[in-house]
């Protein structure tokens, strides 16, 4: 079916998930479809007659009947997509008026591209544009230059990645027919969106980055990531996970990516700038987490 799907998770802040849906309603081109999965533990009436005023066929509005996670919902959503192209959007991000144009203008001009990755811009809870430091070390440091638009796919990238994840998820849109096979790997919840992107492109997938900011992505005390970083568990995940990839590298010959997966450095610098904080509100647990992944061995795992 022609078309972009936009998935829509929804796991808490009415507010920002109308902000969201508004900023699909206004877009420049009507090419699309908004499907808005609800994974909240409380029942919302007045969220769902809110989406009932809006009278527009394209957007639609669902909630599950039992509480998925967010690995569930996300391949929830990823089952769901019945369009070309399909992004699974944050419930607190924005679109702006460009980006399903921008989209659509980049497959036409990259047509094996697999996934498009647009400009991004990053806002506070209050809408202001901002530049936080984990932005500035992601762009300067990690990603490649998005003028000209090009395409990047392999080990190269690979090893881009796995040194700091500069994509920005939930701006990412993907060619539905590229992710036949695959999903979400079951268990994760904060590096679901690479460990999809690295089994893409092992199998020879291809992304195409474009510097149209066309994408609002929110980052905010109270994200689910955020959550997830100050208890130390994103920490836990990540680190089980970089050295899953690493003894995988090393076993289909991709060295170079193995030993980026090992040093996971980006990742270990993240932690380290949030130990000081977590030590100071006594959380010693989540103290603990945070510096054995920070200072912690790069050795292959041993079975």
């Amino acid at each position: 079916m022609d078309g972009i799907d936009i998935m829509l998770p929804h796991y808490g802040d009415s507010a920002y998930l109308k902000t969201a849906v508004n900023s699909v309603i206004a877009q420049d081109d009507d090419d699309w479809h908004l499907t808005v999965v609800d994974d909240t533990d409380t029942d919302d009436d007045t969220l769902r007659d809110w989406f009932r005023s809006l009278h527009d066929h394209r957007v639609h509005y669902q909630r599950n009947d039992h509480n998925l996670g967010i690995n569930g919902n996300f391949q929830k959503c990823l089952a769901l997509a019945e369009r070309d192209w399909l992004v699974i959007m944050g419930s607190d991000d924005a679109l702006l008026p460009g980006y399903i144009s921008t989209i659509r203008r980049t497959a036409r001009h990259f047509p094996h591209a697999d996934v498009i990755q647009p400009g991004v811009e990053v806002i506070d809870s209050a809408d202001r544009v901002v530049r936080p430091l984990t932005d500035r070390v992601k762009r300067s440091l990690y990603a490649p230059s998005a003028t000209p638009a090009r395409t990047m796919s392999g080990e190269d990238l690979v090893v881009s990645l796995l040194r700091g994840n500069w994509t920005y998820f939930p701006s990412l849109c993907w060619r539905r027919t590229s992710l036949k096979g695959l999903g979400f790997r079951p268990g994760l919840a904060v590096v679901l969106d690479l460990a999809l992107m690295l089994d893409l492109l092992e199998r020879g997938g291809q992304l195409a980055v474009v510097p149209d900011v066309c994408f609002r992505y929110r980052r905010h005390d109270a994200s689910v990531s955020s959550s997830l970083a100050s208890h130390g568990r994103r920490f836990t995940e990540e680190r089980d996970f970089f050295l899953g990839v690493a003894d995988h590298m090393t076993a289909i010959g991709w060295h170079r990516a193995a030993q980026a997966a090992r040093r996971h450095l980006s990742s270990r610098l993240h932690a380290l700038l949030l130990l000081p904080g977590t030590i100071t509100s006594g959380h010693r647990a989540s103290a603990k987490a945070l510096a054995r992944h920070a200072f912690g061995t790069t050795k292959p795992v041993r079975k």
